[in-house]
C-alpha cells in the first residue's frame, strides 16, 4: 500500500470536512468557503481538487457512506461475536444510542441523516443518494438471506425494513437530545425485533 501524497491527504481532509457538514447540515448547508476553512485551506484552493461544489457534494456523500457503513459494519459485528443473529445484529447498531448520538458530530448513515432532501436534488447528486439508499436496502436483504430468507420475499422485507429503520433514526433524532429521542429509538428497535427477527 503507497503513502498518499500530499495532495491526496489535502483531498481526504477536504472530504472528512465537507461529509461532517453534509451530515450535520444537510445538502444546502455544505458551503465551499466554510469546508476549506474547515480543513485549514484557503476558498482559492477549492478549484485545484473539484470542479463544481456539485461535484463535492458528490464526493463528500460517498465518503460519508463509506465511513458510516464501516461504523455499521463494525458495530453489527462485535454483536454479531456476542452470538446476535446477522438481521438482529443490522437492526440494534443501526437503532443504538450510538447512532443516534452521532449526528451531533457530523457522522452516522447518510440516509438518515439526508433521507428527506435526497428526492430534492438534481442529478448526478439525486443518482449517487439513491445508491446509498441501494446499498441500505442491500445490506438489510443480505442479513435477511443469511439468515434464509430468499427471493422477492426478501427484497420486499429489506425495502419495508430498511424504511421503517431509517424513520424511526430520523424521528428519534428530532427529539434527540431529550430522553424520549432514546425511548422512542429503543421502542422502535424491540417492535423491529420482534416483527423481523427469528
Amino acid at each position: 500500500m503507497s503513502i498518499p501524497s500530499k495532495r491526496e491527504q489535502t483531498h481526504q481532509r477536504i472530504l472528512d470536512v465537507a461529509a461532517r457538514a453534509l451530515r450535520r447540515n444537510g445538502f444546502t448547508g455544505v458551503g465551499v468557503a466554510d469546508v476549506m476553512k474547515g480543513a485549514g485551506l484557503t476558498h482559492g484552493g477549492f478549484y485545484a481538487h473539484f470542479d463544481s461544489r456539485e461535484a463535492l457534494l458528490v464526493e463528500a456523500l460517498e465518503h460519508a457512506d463509506a465511513a458510516s457503513s464501516a461504523n455499521l459494519d463494525r458495530r453489527a459485528a462485535a454483536l454479531r461475536e456476542d452470538g446476535a443473529r446477522p438481521l438482529a445484529a443490522l437492526i440494534t447498531a443501526y437503532l443504538s444510542d450510538e447512532h443516534l448520538a452521532a449526528r451531533e458530530a457530523g457522522l452516522g448513515c447518510v440516509v438518515g441523516a439526508l433521507g428527506s432532501e435526497m428526492a430534492r436534488q438534481e442529478a448526478p447528486l439525486r443518482d449517487v443518494a439513491r445508491g446509498r439508499i441501494e446499498r441500505l436496502v442491500g445490506r438489510v436483504q443480505a442479513a435477511l438471506e443469511e439468515e434464509g430468507r430468499c427471493g422477492d420475499d426478501a427484497r420486499g422485507m429489506a425495502l419495508a425494513l430498511a424504511g421503517a429503520m431509517v424513520g424511526a433514526l430520523q424521528i428519534a433524532r428530532a427529539f434527540s437530545p431529550d430522553p424520549e429521542g432514546t425511548a422512542m429509538l429503543a421502542a422502535s428497535r424491540q417492535a423491529l425485533l420482534a416483527q423481523y427477527s427469528r
